[in-house]
């Protein structure tokens, strides 16, 4: 028996993660990758990089992309609980545009696959929240390239009622709507 449920979700290559958690008294241990499983899973790349953000309540990360150089990224949440999106943005897809969204946090200890040729972004709900990722290429930030996070053509239904204020970086306030975006996957 393998230590991943890999579930598909409504959009092809995109992935919700569930680990094998071993716990008793003392706490707890999971693998959060293992390159044989998910290469059986259809989950077959090399990562070359690894990244942490800590953010606060509110803060909202994206909607994120590399126009040369895409990421395919493993994401999850250590500690904290953040609402993670992936936006389809492969021009052939049948799903060009659509967004699938999951809630990562440290109690439910999922991961989410999100493959090269989408954008990606977070908001945190909870006070704290850090989120750490494996990703398939490295950062370079020349190539940068981001969608509006509340387009509306997109549509993402974001959980925020409870968020008093969204919190975005400069860089993240100046991304247009897809339809008026630089994007070519």
């Amino acid at each position: 028996m393998g230590k991943f449920k890999f579930n598909e979700t409504s959009i092809e290559g995109v992935y919700v993660i569930e680990n094998t958690v071993f716990g008793d008294e003392r706490g707890y241990f999971m693998e959060t990758y293992q390159k044989k499983e998910f290469a059986e899973a259809g989950l077959d790349f090399d990562f070359v990089q690894d990244n942490q953000s800590r953010s606060k309540k509110g803060v909202l990360r994206g909607l994120h992309f590399q126009h040369t150089h895409p990421q395919g990224k493993l994401v999850r949440v250590i500690k904290g609980e953040v609402f993670d999106v992936a936006v389809d943005l492969r021009s052939d897809s049948p799903t060009y545009g659509k967004w699938e969204g999951v809630i990562l946090s440290e109690e439910n200890k999922k991961q989410f696959y999100i493959p090269e040729g989408f954008a990606h972004g977070f908001v945190v709900l909870s006070d704290i929240a850090e989120f750490t990722y494996k990703c398939t290429d490295f950062y370079d930030a020349d190539d940068e390239g981001g969608i509006m996070w509340n387009d509306p053509e997109i549509g993402i239904d974001w959980p925020i009622d409870d968020i008093d204020e969204i919190i975005l970086s400069a860089k993240d306030e100046k991304w247009l709507p897809l339809k008026d975006s630089d994007v070519n996957f």
